[in-house]
């Protein structure tokens, strides 16, 4: 079943947002032109890999934050939930810091595009320093259906990004 599809976001917002994470990187306009879409891997993935737009070298305890340039447009009644590559969070602790990201049918029409960011950390206990190359799988993305309560009475409408959804404007 269909429930979802992936696109870039716009080049300027990708270009503003990664100048804000990286202000020095090169050829950031290459790097949009470049950015690859989640995909699964086999038939039988449940998971979307997410790329990194970036390569990355963190020690233990270092922390980077990824513009993947990927938006999420999913039918309302679904969710996106985020989760680090089992292989890299197997060998290397390499973990999201909000433990599960959760990104919501409506995320897509936030004021930054629905630009999904992935904040993760190093959190190697034995020392370990993480290499990834740019273009490489860091994440997986599983789309599950989700249900609401019988007085649910929700009404608000998502403005702002990441954090957002209880924010005042």
């Amino acid at each position: 079943m269909i429930v979802a599809s992936f696109e870039k976001i716009s080049r300027q917002c990708f270009l503003e947002d990664i100048r804000k994470v990286f202000p020095d990187i090169q050829d950031p306009d290459r790097i949009y032109d470049e950015i690859r879409l989640p995909r699964r891997a086999t038939v039988g993935s449940a998971g979307y890999d997410f790329f990194t737009t970036v390569s990355i070298h963190l020690l233990p305890q270092q922390t980077i934050l990824i513009p993947t340039g990927i938006r999420a447009l999913i039918d309302p009644g679904y969710v996106l939930l985020l989760f680090p590559r089992s292989s890299l969070g197997f060998k290397y602790r390499f973990q999201l810091d909000n433990s599960v990201g959760v990104i919501d049918s409506d995320y897509a029409f936030a004021e930054n595009e629905g630009h999904i960011f992935l904040r993760m950390t190093n959190d190697s206990l034995t020392g370990k320093i993480l290499d990834i190359e740019r273009n490489e799988a860091v994440a997986q993305g599983i789309f599950l259906p989700f249900g609401i309560t019988s007085d649910d009475d929700a009404t608000g409408i998502r403005h702002g990004g990441f954090g957002s959804t209880n924010r005042k404007e």
